[in-house]
């Protein structure tokens, strides 16, 4: 067996308020792996998703601007530079409240997918 090239993203449909840019490069629509997916996200100022409760863990490094995740007991701001893990069955909300917006890169365990997302 050897090392697999992904080439390129594939861009994917992206839920919310506002256009958000989703660039898949390792997951179910661009590789078909079901294991794990990879995203480079890019969200405007003033975007946000509805509330989930995903059956995956979640792990996200922002790398431009400021990624507001809403939890059942507040919220956290996860600046340039910074993670964040929301964890299987946790309910949260991402957001990007402010005019800069945010870009980071999402990878999910298992692979995200519109059945284990349970978005609100």
């Amino acid at each position: 067996m050897v090392p697999t090239l992904i080439a390129a993203p594939t861009r994917v449909e992206a839920a919310g308020n506002k256009p958000k840019l989703i660039d898949e490069y390792i997951g179910r629509v661009n590789s078909q792996t079901t294991a794990a997916s990879v995203a480079h996200m890019r969200s405007p100022g003033g975007w946000q998703e509805p509330g989930q409760t995903p059956e995956f863990d979640e792990f996200t490094v922002v790398l431009r601007g400021t990624l507001r995740v809403e939890h059942r007991d507040g919220a956290i701001d996860v600046r340039a530079g910074q993670a964040v893990i929301a964890h299987s069955g946790e309910w949260v909300r991402y957001s990007t409240p402010e005019a800069e917006g945010a870009e980071y890169i999402a990878v999910c365990l298992p692979a995200f997918a519109m059945d284990t997302v349970h978005r609100d």
